[in-house]
């Protein structure tokens, strides 16, 4: 990463942070996207004590002039982008019925919209360089749809289709696309709705640290598309040859465990 100029969207916390951070102490610049400006400056101070350099460039990626000016503003600084993550969004668990055609609309413009936004404004300098990287973080979520998260992976499922067309249309000018699907990521992303996640989800949940390392790790040896924890991956070959047992187990395991489970907690002592 030494040398090379970095673009990290929802760069404020959990994932978007740390992958900064690393990106940082490996030698790279790196430009702070996210809504939040001031944890934009506690993550480049951080960034700046250990003697590496960071622009901060507050900035709602659902808005397409904010994302336009912003990639501009990074291009301008550091003389081209080498490598854009698009890592921001935000999660729902609710059923479909319950979920506000607002918050439906704002979340595909945060996941999906806001990645089309970036990588539209820095793509044709790769190109024009024959040299780039582009990240897209999607989910687990993004390949097994689970119940309650519609929309979610609905955004998820668009940012994979896009990465992958993406790669097969810009590999020969030298730009490698790399999509990420995590699993559950003990990240602020979860803050307030760990009750809602079945028991199965909780137990697999896994800290940001090892996600990080394999994110840099498949950039390094040049994958295209990477799940973590790596395990979750065989269940795509089990939907590729047996989808309705994997629906039978994609049920068990949330719908119905958390049936039981606040079943449990309704029994009188």
């Amino acid at each position: 990463m030494r040398g090379l100029s970095a673009l990290v969207t929802g760069a404020s916390s959990g994932i978007g942070r740390l992958l900064a951070l690393r990106l940082a102490a490996d030698g790279a610049r790196v430009a702070l996207v996210a809504r939040r400006e001031g944890e934009l400056r506690r993550v480049a101070a951080e960034i700046e004590s250990g003697g590496g350099e960071a622009l901060v460039l507050p900035c709602d990626v659902s808005d397409a002039e904010q994302a336009r000016a912003a990639a501009l503003h990074a291009e301008q600084r550091f003389g081209g982008i080498d490598l854009l993550v698009n890592n921001a969004g935000y999660g729902g668990h609710q059923r479909f019925l319950d979920w506000e055609l607002s918050d439906i609309e704002r979340m595909l413009r945060v996941n999906f919209l806001g990645a089309v936004y970036f990588t539209k404004a820095l793509l044709p300098g790769m190109v024009l360089r024959r040299r780039g990287f582009l990240v897209f973080v999607a989910s687990v979520a993004g390949r097994i749809a689970p119940p309650e998260e519609s929309v979610y992976a609905a955004s998820k499922f668009a940012l994979l289709g896009l990465a992958e067309s993406l790669s097969l249309e810009v590999e020969e000018a030298g730009v490698h696309v790399l999509s990420v699907l995590p699993g559950v990521i003990r990240t602020p992303f979860f803050d307030g709705v760990m009750e809602k996640l079945p028991p199965y989800s909780r137990r697999l949940m896994r800290e940001p640290e090892g996600l990080v390392d394999a994110i840099l790790r498949a950039l390094a040896r040049g994958r295209r598309e990477i799940t973590y924890p790596r395990g979750i991956a065989t269940a795509y070959l089990v939907r590729a040859i047996a989808p309705e047992f994997l629906r039978r187990q994609v049920r068990r395991t949330t719908l119905d465990a958390l049936a039981r489970e606040r079943a449990a907690r309704r029994k009188p002592d």
